[in-house]
């Protein structure tokens, strides 16, 4: 005997899904098609090529960081930086010198007069 459709995890839309009577696909399908077309380029415009301007920026802005610049950290730490490794910065602020993770640097706020290129 077979299971109940519910026992198995089938949920009312795929209920729908299971029993429509299948046909030709006309033109309720190729306007299917192009809805998800429609709601992907939506998505990729709106949300993911944002982001990735977002992260390239980002990235740029950690290449250009320098001794002697303020900074403020991703946890809201102003600090200056003091040394750079590849992946650690050590950011002093007041008297304390705190090691942050480069990528934790959220935002250059001003050059120092020794970081500047003339």
């Amino acid at each position: 005997m077979a299971a109940p459709l519910h026992s198995i995890g089938l949920t009312m839309p795929m209920y729908a899904v299971l029993f429509t009577p299948s046909g030709q696909g006309g033109p309720a399908a190729g306007w299917f098609v192009f809805q998800l077309a429609a709601v992907f380029a939506i998505i990729y415009f709106l949300i993911l090529r944002p982001q990735k301007k977002q992260q390239e920026r980002h990235r740029q802005l950690l290449a250009s960081l320098q001794r002697g610049d303020k900074v403020l950290t991703s946890g809201g730490i102003l600090g200056e930086v003091v040394h750079l490794k590849d992946d650690e910065v050590t950011v002093k602020s007041g008297e304390a010198r705190l090691i942050v993770a480069r990528s934790n640097i959220a935002n250059i706020l001003n050059r120092s007069a020794e970081a500047k290129p003339q």
